[in-house]
This record gives C-alpha cells, structure tokens and sequence, in this order.
C-alpha cells in the first residue's frame, strides 16, 4: 500500500468507520438531532453542530491549501454560529460536512505522492503533516461529540 493510499484510507476510517480508535465521526453523529445538535450541555464549550460547523471549515481549508491557497480562516467561519436550529438545518449541516468530505477524499485520492513533501503555503509544514493532522482533527472532535452527546438529557421514558 502506497503512503497516500494509506493517508486516504486514515482519513476515511476517522471519518467514516473502523477506526481503531472506537467510533468514527459519522458513527457518532448518527441518531444526533437538531435539538441535541445545538445544545450547549458546558457551559462555555461548542455545541455539536458548532463542531460539525468547524470540521466542514477545516475540510475545505485543507483542499484549498492542497490547491496553493495560503489561508487561515477568520473566527467567524473556524466556528461558525448556527444560524437556524430546524432538523432540516441539522441534516444539511451535516450532508455538508460528508460531501466537503467525500471532495477532500477525492482530491487527496487524485495527488501524486511526491506532493506528500509540498509544503503547505504559508506554513511551515508539509501536505503530509497536515493530512495526517486532518486524521487526528476527526478523532478529536469526534471524541468530543461523543462526550456532548452523552452529556445531553435523555427524554423521560
């Protein structure tokens, strides 16, 4: 298996299921509603969909910087308000996020290898470190989903 495949096979794992880690990102948004979603369950920490907000920015970012874009987004597209609480809303928030994904899967699945050592504009850092970061960004704001979930009240039986 060649390093990039091995990346796109991360990356789809964090995000899409059998990460070793437990429960992928879209495993742990499943049953998720607009309700739950928006709930701010600590005082002072990002709901889900603030997250699921931040991880689509970030999705996009990494594209544009494979693409030569040197960007860093502002504080009001890294985490974006939400803007309308509907279950209609939700799903799109959360059918952004898995097509943002799937066209990062598809660009990162078309690059040559040797674009692993390209450094990523403006930074001082390489497509490689920054890939692998993306892996680790899902899991860590999947980690944090996981626990906001379990945090929010479970309606009376």
């Amino acid at each position: 298996m060649s390093e990039l495949t091995f990346i796109v096979d991360q990356l789809n794992a964090a995000f899409d299921g059998e990460a070793w880690h437990g429960p992928a990102l879209l495993e742990v948004l499943d049953g998720i509603d607009a309700k739950t979603a928006a709930a701010h369950p600590i005082p002072d920490g990002h709901s889900i969909w603030e997250l699921v907000l931040h991880l689509t920015t970030w999705e996009r970012v990494i594209a544009r910087r494979i693409h030569g874009e040197a960007l860093m987004p502002p504080d009001d597209e890294n985490f974006p308000a939400v803007q309308q609480s509907t279950n209609a809303a939700w799903r799109d928030a959360v059918k952004s996020l898995r097509t943002t994904h799937a066209d990062l899967i598809q660009l990162v699945s078309s690059m040559k290898e040797s674009r692993l050592n390209d450094r990523v504009p403006g930074k001082d850092y390489d497509l490689r470190f920054m890939l692998t970061g993306a892996v680790q960004h899902a899991a860590y704001h999947g980690g944090q989903i996981a626990l906001l979930k379990k945090a929010h009240p479970k309606p009376a039986s």
